[in-house]
């Protein structure tokens, strides 16, 4: 087998939670297509999907090097990773109680990016492959769920990098086909937007416990 099953729910879950949280990527693709359609929004969309191609391999490669080198050093970035997971889970428990404003991201989002299908796609996968939070989120989140006994460990990072970006992907592209009713419903109900915080912060709160007792046995 060459996910273990326990990690792997635990994965999907978090995954899920992080896909359907907005975020830069959903404003920048509900802004593009409410500026200039449903298609330029994709093509945006498919330029995510390739700045987080680049991110997974940057992962993948260096995260693998990393176990095959020292498996005590690959325990301290798992450790710290558990670390950064529970600061999330912090920080969006922060978020709901306080409430945020999805307004000033999603109006920098909705400037006009290049009109030409190739800027498009090159606006969305720069802004993400450029974007060093993502980066970090990848080399945090993904070790997390990778079981190195059962080997292959390179192979484990780049499925569940693909996991999270393939429905990411395809979530992205559900937003841009609605684009105008999403940004819409996302300003006019801040009550959803602080509902979902608090669940994303007790989920990543309890998520990085569970991982930190895994790791301890």
């Amino acid at each position: 087998m060459l996910l273990d099953p326990q990690l792997l729910s635990l994965y999907l879950g978090a995954a899920a939670l992080l896909i359907v949280t907005p975020g830069p990527d959903t404003f920048l693709i509900a802004g593009t297509a409410a500026s200039h359609g449903v298609r330029a929004g994709a093509l945006a969309a498919l330029g995510v999907f390739c700045g987080c191609l680049f991110h997974i391999a940057l992962a993948a490669i260096g995260i693998s090097a990393l176990i095959a080198a020292s498996p005590w050093a690959f325990g301290v970035l798992r450790s710290a990773g558990a670390a950064y997971l529970a600061w999330l889970g912090v920080m969006a428990l922060r978020d709901a109680w306080r409430g945020r404003s999805a307004g000033a991201d999603a109006a920098r989002a909705i400037a006009t990016p290049p009109g030409s299908p190739l800027g498009l796609f090159l606006r969305g996968a720069l802004t993400n492959a450029l974007n060093p939070k993502v980066a970090v989120f990848f080399v945090a989140f993904l070790p997390q769920f990778v079981e190195p006994a059962l080997g292959h460990t390179t192979l484990q990072l780049a499925l569940l990098g693909m996991i999270f970006n393939v429905p990411g992907t395809l979530y992205l592209i559900a937003i841009a086909a609605v684009s105008g009713h999403a940004t819409a419903s996302l300003r006019r109900l801040p009550r959803v937007q602080r509902a979902l915080d608090a669940v994303v912060g007790i989920f990543f709160v309890g998520l990085a416990a569970h991982l930190v007792r895994t790791q301890t046995r």
